[in-house]
């Protein structure tokens, strides 16, 4: 067949030179990485049983487009490790004809996956902060770390919108809301790549959508849906945030596999949003096109299905795409099909100064030194981690007096733990946990370490009370015993984040209830049973039902309808009559990474004002799920179903050591479709404490051509304000934000009626206002 120009765009000069002159075995060569460090423990899914037969020497023969992981598979010495890739690169360039250097990638969710590396939150953690301008900081500080060690790719960051929390990898993504995700994912999208490296978006498209919240199943996602929710996030960080990689979902939708669809990975990647960067198959994923969806007879078939939809390169070992050369010598594949992959990857190389690099030249060496978790790092870390951390309730018993001497007992299986500050993709977690005996090579300072330097007057006494996982209660007596005699206790519990059926959350470790693991809950009721004053710590990748943990809520005048009505948050906070004792406060914080132990210590003794808000609402039951804050009216509570879905804090919700009144909301009368119109609110500290309050912006489309959200966040903003101090805030907000796709297929900003408020969370509606959207002549 004839290839179109959108099959075959036109490169640099020198680039189609290259392809020019390349063999078949050339170009095939860099169209696929290699993992070099191929052990019993590579951490991806099914890695064991897809490990390469290939000899590294063989792959290597014509060039080779990436390398693997070169830093994050095992516990290497980064600047020996430094020292191999500086000379491996020079020895491709002088034993291979083209001389091309390779593209090296690395990991980089929570800080760059290799030894002696910073770790910080984990993404969830960065939509609690509701801050992209310090995220864009952290993905800055990660982008320098790689391109120090030569890493010219990093895959980060995960752009799903959060579905369903019994999903695994809830931990790995931002938010409920396409907003949060697609303004936070791009701030670290422009932070990474302003150190020239390149960020990867991940995972492209519908991946948090599966059924049941279980890895890798189907996704029946409607049209709609996937264009009003799934996809903004990644169109934004495509089209505002330049990003240079994406990568592919291992799902299906509708039943065609993303990896082999080019619906998205053409005609809306490429076609719609004028992405001109380089696809990436997610490890294993063309190969799983045969062996998982069984839409390929075998691997040449795959590898034909997934470079004809638009995936560029093979990840991480040579797999499939070792069949194209023979294919186009066959006929089976055109050329042209090839050599668009390959002119694509040539472009990136080229874009990231690699063509032009000389690895031989006696100046050209490897860092002698380098400071993986510099002091920089750490403050970024921890501003991060404090801003994250969300008080969820609290009856007056925070913030604990630092000048007193109070008996402290520190409680919980996480209470010092270091493992359970950090996600899955840590490389504590993801790596080291397979070796049990190397140090990690930071400081990771645990909660109990942080209350301990925090308040250095109290006397704090320890008992673990059980594990993360099991029904062994046998520690309960002893952590029961330190609560009763304590005037405060801090009962530390949550998850342990692993990969496949290693630890409570993390990649393929999905769940079917949403209680909290083993028999924490059980641990945290009989402390609390002691009458003592408890403060719940809850270190989660994922949020957990924890109704039974926190006070009723009075119903709100104004809430929005269909939502559930939570009071407007106070510190502290009024419960009516409560029927069972519950703790005094509860703190949620997901995975706060390495300087979270100091973090929730700063916040506990009010060093720190808390400031974080739910990035995702606390559900009520698995059997609500899946569950958005982002349903129409009849998604919500209702007096035509006994069940009640709404969750017992809702998305947005937060409180702090202070309290804040939000009036005077205004907006433009009419606005254009299409244009932007500007909304003004005034925001007053009513409280006793400095603190941030998180301004949250929310619409309803109240009259329109299909079912619309209740409640939709259009806009938000941090704002720091001391007692009694008030600012007007305002906001420009395009007309776009509220599109949607209608009846007839097309997305675009329907003229009528839209309800704007702002409140403390998605359901509060403190002061209101209304704005009308026009049609455009």
């Amino acid at each position: 067949m004839d290839v179109s120009p959108t099959l075959r765009p036109r490169f640099s000069a020198r680039v189609e030179g290259l392809l020019a002159q390349m063999t078949l075995e050339e170009k095939q060569s860099q169209l696929v990485g290699f993992w070099v460090d191929q052990g019993d423990d590579l951490v991806a899914p099914m890695a064991g049983e897809k490990k390469t037969s290939t000899r590294y020497e063989e792959a290597t023969a014509h060039g080779i487009g990436h390398l693997t992981r070169v830093y994050g598979t095992r516990p290497v010495d980064p600047i020996e490790r430094a020292r191999w890739l500086w000379s491996e690169q020079a020895r491709l360039q002088r034993e291979t004809r083209l001389g091309i250097p390779a593209l090296v990638h690395e990991e980089c969710l929570t800080g760059l996956a290799a030894w002696k590396a910073a770790t910080f939150p984990t993404p969830l953690a960065w939509g609690a902060s509701f801050d992209p301008d310090l995220v864009e900081e952290v993905g800055r500080a990660i982008g320098s770390s790689m391109r120090e060690l030569g890493i010219h790719q990093g895959l980060a960051p995960v752009l799903d919108v959060i579905r369903d929390p019994r999903w695994g990898r809830v931990d790995e993504c931002i938010a409920e809301d396409p907003l949060v995700v697609g303004t936070v994912g791009t701030a670290y999208v422009r932070g990474m790549q302003s150190e020239g490296v390149h960020a990867t978006l991940k995972h492209f498209v519908g991946y948090s959508a599966s059924r049941a919240g279980r890895n890798h199943a189907p996704v029946s996602a409607g049209r709609r849906e996937i264009e009003d929710v799934l996809l903004p996030p990644f169109e934004m960080a495509v089209r505002e945030g330049g990003v240079r990689s994406v990568m592919n979902s291992y799902t299906d939708i509708d039943g065609v596999p993303v990896a082999a669809d080019p619906y998205y990975l053409d005609e809306v990647l490429r076609e719609r949003w004028g992405f001109d960067g380089v696809v990436v198959s997610d490890y294993f994923a063309v190969d799983f096109l045969q062996s998982m969806h069984h839409v390929a007879a075998d691997s040449a078939q795959a590898a034909a299905l997934a470079i004809t939809a638009g995936i560029d390169v093979e990840l991480p070992s040579p797999d499939a795409y070792t069949t194209l050369a023979a294919q186009v010598r066959d006929g089976s594949l055109d050329q042209g099909i090839l050599d668009r992959a390959v002119g694509r990857v040539l472009a990136q190389k080229e874009e990231l100064g690699l063509l032009d690099a000389d690895f031989t030249a006696a100046d050209s060496s490897a860092p002698d030194e380098v400071d993986l978790d510099s002091p920089t790092h750490r403050a970024l870390a921890r501003r991060l981690a404090e801003e994250s951390i969300v008080l969820v309730s609290n009856d007056g018993v925070l913030p604990l007096d630092p000048s007193a001497a109070p008996r402290i007992a520190v409680i919980g299986p996480n209470a010092d733990s270091a493992e359970a500050l950090m996600g899955c993709y840590s490389f504590v977690n993801h790596v080291l946990a397979h070796h049990p005996d190397v140090p990690a090579g930071i400081a990771l300072p645990s909660v109990l370490d942080g209350l301990s330097a925090a308040l250095p007057s109290a006397t704090i006494t320890t008992a673990t009370g059980c594990a993360v996982e099991g029904e062994d209660r046998s520690g309960f007596p002893a952590a029961v015993a330190e609560a009763a005699a304590a005037d405060v206790a801090i009962v530390v519990i949550g998850d342990r984040a692993g990969l496949f059926g290693r630890g409570t959350v993390g990649e393929g470790n999905d769940v079917d209830s949403l209680e909290l693991p083993g028999v924490q809950r059980e641990l945290v009721e009989a402390v609390v049973a002691t009458g003592t004053p408890v403060v719940v710590v809850a270190l989660t990748g994922r949020p957990y039902a924890l109704d039974w943990a926190l006070p009723h809520r009075e119903t709100t005048a104004g809430a929005t309808a269909g939502l559930g009505s939570v009071n407007s948050p106070a510190a502290p906070e009024a419960a009516v009559q409560q029927e069972r004792p519950v703790p005094a406060a509860v703190l949620q914080s997901f995975f706060p990474g390495e300087e979270g132990g100091p973090a929730i210590a700063a916040v506990l003794s009010g060093e720190v004002s808390p400031s974080g808000r739910l990035p995702v609402s606390l559900p009520r039951s698995a059997g609500a799920q899946p569950y958005s804050y982002l349903h129409p009216a009849l998604g919500g509570r209702t007096d035509v179903t006994s069940v009640d879905p709404t969750p017992v804090r809702p998305f947005g919700f937060g409180l702090g050591y202070t309290t804040f009144t939000h009036e005077h909301l205004t907006a433009d009368a009419a606005v254009t479709a299409g244009e932007v119109f500007r909304v003004s609110v005034v925001v007053r500290n009513s409280g006793t404490r400095e603190g941030t309050d998180v301004v949250q912006l929310y619409a309803h489309d109240e009259v329109a051509s299909v079912a619309r959200p209740v409640a939709q966040l259009v806009a938000f903003q941090r704002v720091r304000l001391a007692p009694g101090e008030e600012q007007r805030v305002e906001f420009d907000v395009p007309t776009e934000r509220l599109a949607f796709t209608g009846v007839d297929g097309i997305r675009r900003v329907e003229p009528g009626r839209i309800r704007l408020w702002v409140g403390e969370a998605c359901d509060h509606e403190e002061t209101v206002t209304a704005i009308e959207i026009v049609a455009a002549d």
